[in-house]
């Protein structure tokens, strides 16, 4: 009996796997572990430490100079507030802030005085009496004059009846001398009830200007106030027709193109400075710093709120400008600028870019730059404007420091500058 031929090769069950003749089994075995060799190198070469990204800067000399800045403002030197000098009623001022004045001619308001208030009866009735008082006694004091000059003619009468008939002999020495001072004195109580009348009279006139009521807008009664100097008005307190009293501010004068610079800044700097020291003025609208001179260190301070609300303690420096260009003639009152005082300087000085400096301790210290690694330095620092520092000691010039070394930078770590 016949059998049927198979497709496999003879033995094989047809359900067994046939051996792959080119070897992909061994491949497909090898890449879980080239896969994890792969991450494992990823890993470390991500682990490797690599040199740090950093910045430096040159220790050369260079001159220094040593400035306190503070905001400031301009501000006229000399002001002139103009008060009314009477109470009454103000006119309009017409002037507006920038206009010239004159001194002593120009008129900056007119101010009418304000009439007499009207009198209540019971004051009225009191006046009265008062003026009848001073009427009764003008009589008084008249019929007394009239007395004492009918007294001194006879006592005149007398005088030179005696003069006309002395004798030697008729008539002694005293009763000459009597009659004679009689007439004197007569004569002077003559001339002192006549003063008395004058007085009299003019209680009289006040008791009686007591009851009138003059008009107030009469042309002798408006008062004119002028300007006390020559400039322009800075500002105008009162502009509107109101009532004034006597010291009531109106407007302020002065000269815009005399000015100074006034700076308020704390006091442990201004300890540094003098009288005389070199100003720079920047940020006032202009391209170049203007120049000037320390003027006047106020001596008393002041306490100030930071816009942090910590208490200080400031000193007002005042400053002249110095030879100022065309261009600074706009500059006006309260104008804001920016104020850098010179109190050091020196031409030749050893200096290290500030961002190069920490501290650590009492100590300053820094990273130089050398064989692609970071040292650590102690340096003496000096003194410093904020961009450069001095340096005593502890490097050269040509040394390369790290310019703000991150938390990550420590001795002997690899740093590579940053390319520029």
């Amino acid at each position: 009996m016949a059998t049927p031929e198979t497709s496999g090769s003879e033995g094989d069950a047809p359900w067994e796997t046939k051996p792959d003749p080119s070897g992909r089994h061994l491949l497909r075995r090898l890449l879980p572990w080239l896969g994890v060799l792969l991450l494992l190198t990823l890993i470390g070469w991500g682990l490797w430490p690599k040199p740090i990204v950093i910045e430096t800067g040159v220790v050369a000399r260079a001159p220094l100079t040593v400035r306190v800045s503070e905001e400031g403002k301009t501000r006229v030197r000399n002001r002139y507030v103009v008060a009314a000098p009477v109470a009454g009623n103000m006119r309009r001022v017409a002037l507006k802030p920038g206009d010239a004045v004159e001194a002593g001619k120009t008129i900056l308001s007119r101010i009418e005085p304000v009439a007499a208030p009207l009198l209540d009866p019971r004051a009225r009735l009191q006046a009265e009496a008062v003026v009848s008082m001073h009427e009764a006694a003008r009589k008084q004091a008249a019929e007394s004059l009239q007395a004492l000059r009918a007294a001194l003619m006879l006592a005149e009468a007398e005088r030179d009846r005696m003069r006309s008939v002395t004798r030697d002999g008729t008539l002694s020495d005293s009763d000459r001398d009597r009659m004679e001072a009689d007439a004197s004195i007569k004569a002077a109580e003559v001339r002192a009830a006549e003063f008395s009348l004058q007085v009299i009279d003019f209680e009289l006139a006040q008791a009686r200007a007591v009851l009138e009521r003059p008009l107030a807008m009469t042309a002798g009664n408006l008062v004119e106030v002028k300007s006390p100097v020559s400039g322009r008005v800075l500002a105008v307190m009162r502009e509107s027709e109101t009532v004034v009293s006597p010291g009531m501010d109106i407007l302020e004068i002065g000269d815009p193109a005399d000015l100074e610079i006034e700076a308020e800044i704390l006091s442990r700097d201004a300890v540094s400075i003098r009288p005389g020291d070199l100003v720079e003025i920047e940020q006032w609208g202009g391209e170049s710093p203007l120049k000037g001179r320390v003027r006047r260190v106020e001596p008393a301070a002041f306490t100030k709120i930071s816009a942090l609300g910590v208490e200080e303690q400031r000193v007002i420096v005042l400053s002249d400008l110095v030879d100022p260009p065309e261009a600074a003639m706009k500059l006006g009152d309260r104008y804001r600028v920016e104020v850098r005082v010179a109190v050091w300087h020196a031409d030749d000085v050893l200096v290290v870019p500030a961002g190069a400096l920490f501290r650590e301790g009492n100590a300053w210290k820094t990273f130089i730059y050398q064989d692609g690694g970071a040292r650590l330095v102690t340096i003496d620092a000096g003194h410093s404007d904020g961009r450069l520092t001095e340096v005593l000691s502890g490097l050269k010039p040509g040394d390369k420091v790290l310019l703000h070394p991150p938390d990550t930078v420590k001795d002997g770590s690899s740093v590579r500058e940053r390319a520029r």
